[in-house]
């Protein structure tokens, strides 16, 4: 088991997290883009030359507790993504990967997506590409 996998067999919904705690600035981040209802930041494990998160100022706990009230900002968020991966130089394309749930490797219980490119990614997930490395 890898040490994501035992993070999300841990992690609990409800509560404090740490992406509410980088939202208020009581801890360090690497952000990169903040407007109004999104933040976006460094990914402090990167799996790939970019890596990054784009969360919603708002807690939500995951992608299946959405309501239609959320709409909106899942919009704004996905709006987001585009923005900075442009900003990154991600013009050849990245992955988006949205977590929910133990058994989806979800170990911070407000959503999230990470942004990964900046090299030619596998497919499927999870395979390497000979040469394609970090």
């Amino acid at each position: 088991m890898s040490d994501e996998q035992a993070k999300a067999q841990m992690a609990k919904p409800g509560g404090d997290t740490i992406f509410g705690k980088i939202i208020r600035k009581e801890i360090p981040a690497d952000i990169i883009y903040e407007d109004d209802s999104t933040l976006a930041f460094r990914d402090i494990n990167p799996v790939a030359p970019k890596h990054f998160l784009v969360i919603p100022k708002v807690p939500i706990t995951g992608i299946s507790a959405v309501e239609k009230e959320h709409v909106q900002i899942l919009g704004e968020m996905m709006y987001t993504v585009k923005k900075v991966a442009e900003q990154e130089g991600l013009s050849e394309g990245y992955r988006l990967v949205v977590n929910d749930g133990k058994h989806g490797c979800q170990s911070v219980y407000h959503i999230h997506i990470h942004v990964i490119g900046g090299k030619q990614l596998s497919w499927p997930p999870g395979t390497e590409v000979p040469g394609a490395n970090l």
